[in-house]
């Protein structure tokens, strides 16, 4: 198991606790989906697919509960080292867990056969979300639902929005029908397994995707270098690597304009996640071939 679980107690004949993974393509909305079943913003959503690179663990607790989400990176097949570190860390999820929530957009066109396969090894209960069903025809939907339906079995099927939280409930109550007895795995004030920096480091990362064009956010990375905390306020010192050096130029802007953008927007939602003022000032570095390099990828926390 990826997380070492407690050794059982009396609590556990009425407490359940679990791990829950969320398994879909890039852009099915798994990000939106964790954030409306724990109440509470924790993994960034932009529109762009693959904005999720790392397995995020999203806590949710209750007097006589505990699940513990995992956001996964979107399932694609492999490019480069980031994408193959990425896809290990899905790989470990499925391992790790009791419940697996397979979440397909209902306008999906691109292939799904590697998804599909991925999902139908899992042994454990699957339940089926066709998501996106706001912005769908309900013939679409049922389409969706009896093509997933027709290669494997879930334990239940559903039909949701995740941006408007429509069916959401639901969802959750299923999930903790089949969660197994156990006392809880993490502290129940926890909302997650991730440092602070981390969130912030993934923060300025949403920015770039959402002001930045083409494919400029996908050769991006960033790396909080400082990050120092007192009563008034947090200073942070990050490093927003790129691989070439035009990549670093588009980044700044005229003037360095875009830079004092992305580090204003980013400054905002920081503050509002720690609940204090912030310093943020941001470099960008030319990191030539960070997504095939082993010690930059290790250095960026993908293991």
């Amino acid at each position: 198991m990826y997380i070492c679980k407690y050794i059982l107690d009396p609590l556990s004949e009425i407490h359940k606790s679990g791990f829950v993974t969320i398994l879909g393509k890039p852009n099915a909305g798994k990000s939106t989906l964790l954030n409306q079943l724990l109440g509470q913003k924790l993994s960034i959503i932009t529109p762009r697919a693959q904005t999720t690179r790392h397995r995020i663990f999203g806590i949710d607790s209750g007097d006589d509960y505990q699940i513990i989400y995992s956001d996964t990176p979107g399932v694609i097949r492999p490019r480069y080292k980031l994408h193959e570190r990425m896809m290990d860390s899905v790989g470990t999820a499925l391992e790790d867990a009791d419940v697996l929530v397979l979440l397909l957009s209902a306008y999906e066109t691109h292939d799904e056969s590697s998804l599909m396969d991925m999902a139908s090894r899992f042994s454990g209960p699957k339940l089926l979300l066709i998501n996106k069903i706001d912005i769908s025809q309900p013939q679409e939907v049922d389409m969706r639902m009896h093509m997933a339906t027709s290669q494997m079995t879930f334990h239940e099927n559903f039909k949701v929005s995740a941006l408007k939280g429509q069916g959401v409930a639901e969802v959750k109550a299923a999930i903790l029908s089949l969660l197994p007895k156990a006392p809880p795995y993490f502290d129940k004030e926890q909302v997650s397994d991730r440092p602070e920096r981390f969130f912030v480091s993934e923060i300025i990362r949403e920015k770039l995707f959402l002001l930045l064009y083409e494919e400029l956010p996908y050769s991006t990375e960033v790396e909080v270098v400082q990050f120092e905390e007192d009563e008034e306020i947090s200073r942070i010192h990050a490093t927003i690597h790129v691989e070439r050096k035009s990549q670093k130029g588009m980044i700044i802007g005229k003037g360095g304009l875009m830079l004092k953008q992305i580090g204003t927007e980013a400054r905002r939602d920081i503050e509002v996640f720690l609940g204090q003022k912030v310093y943020l000032e941001l470099f960008v570095k030319v990191s030539e071939g960070w997504k095939d390099n082993p010690t930059y990828l290790r250095g960026f926390g993908y293991r």
